[in-house]
């Protein structure tokens, strides 16, 4: 199935805050780089649509652990925040966190490509992607406090910030940590 039908399917199965879910997308979709952004600058999907394939990974695997380990859990919840765990990524409306890296004066004279093919945006205001991510879903759908922490842990104890949360993440937030770590580590592996 193609990437936007598998995106499609997931953001069907918003049933309980469609309305809201429904504007935040058109927001997302419209006034960011949302769908068109690489997922890294030079790690996984580091190429144009990144994010968004990844996003639809972290989902699909996140409803499939969530089947077999955590049935109670709502497959709502699950598409909410997986979908949007890294919106962060995407910047501000008009301001996107990564721009296309030119070669240097060396780089092209030789008829290399630049050493990374991303860089990030230095004009941007700096927050992590956790927190720019509830600073965009915020304003415009109502998270739940376990898909809030979901988000903004999702990287685990990758993260020094995250060991504040240590031994007391919510289901879902430990499930997203695996589906975004399967997803970045297997299924994207560089």
């Amino acid at each position: 199935m193609e990437l936007k039908e598998r995106y499609a399917k997931l953001k069907s199965l918003v049933t309980e805050r469609k309305a809201e879910f429904e504007g935040l997308m058109e927001f997302v979709e419209n006034e960011t780089v949302y769908l068109i952004t690489p997922a890294s600058t030079k790690y996984h999907l580091c190429k144009d649509n990144g994010l968004l394939e990844h996003s639809v990974n972290v989902a699909e695997t996140l409803l499939k652990l969530k089947r077999e380990l955590a049935p109670e859990i709502s497959d709502e919840s699950c598409v909410v925040v997986a979908l949007l765990h890294d919106l962060g990524k995407a910047g501000m409306p008009g301001n996107p966190q990564y721009f296309n890296n030119e070669p240097s004066e060396k780089q092209k004279r030789y008829g290399y490509p630049s050493s990374a093919p991303y860089g990030f945006n230095k004009e941007l205001i700096y927050m992590s992607v956790p927190i720019r991510s509830l600073y965009l879903i915020g304003p415009r759908f109502p998270l739940t406090e376990s898909e809030a922490q979901a988000i903004v842990y999702h990287d685990g104890q990758y993260v020094d910030d995250n060991h504040s949360v240590a031994k007391r993440e919510e289901r879902l937030t430990l499930l997203l940590q695996y589906a975004d770590n399967w997803s970045g580590f297997a299924i994207e592996k560089v």
